[in-house]
């Protein structure tokens, strides 16, 4: 594999077996569910974590820890983590509380409103976990590029 291809190949591969592993954990915890594969924005490890920190991480091997490339994949990997604990894991406060609202709601009227997902956003200890995992794939990765 070329050092250029593995800029892209290596953290999409990470964000995937990252997401396997999230299955996993789910199991553990004794909730799988196979769709959370694919529309599932929270869980340990974060994918988002994994796999911005290991596209950060093999840009500053490829092209230089002082690059500006490094650069903009710092800022792209810390503007997707702030995303990941604030914003979106907001929604997922809200889509708790209003989904408490809903089965509070008389029973005749609340069948039309729909149960929102909870799953969004991350903890801190998932990003964190997610970005170590991230990082060290893209050193073991590094050591065969």
């Amino acid at each position: 594999m070329s050092a250029n291809a593995s800029l892209i190949i290596v953290p999409i591969a990470t964000a995937l077996g990252t997401q396997v592993l999230k299955l996993g954990v789910d199991r553990i915890k004794g909730n799988l569910d196979l769709k959370h594969m694919w529309d599932s924005y929270g869980g340990m490890p974060s994918s988002h974590g994994a796999f911005v920190a290991s596209l950060a991480t093999m840009v500053g091997f490829s092209e230089g820890w002082t690059s500006a490339a490094f650069a903009v994949a710092a800022v792209f990997a810390i503007i997707t983590i702030r995303d990941a604990i604030g914003f979106r894991r907001e929604i997922g406060v809200h889509g708790k509380i209003l989904n408490r609202l809903v089965k509070e709601h008389p029973a005749a009227q609340s069948h039309t409103y729909p149960i929102l997902s909870e799953r969004w956003g991350h903890t801190p200890a998932e990003i964190t976990v997610g970005c170590i995992l991230g990082i060290v794939v893209a050193v073991i990765a590094q050591a065969f590029v």
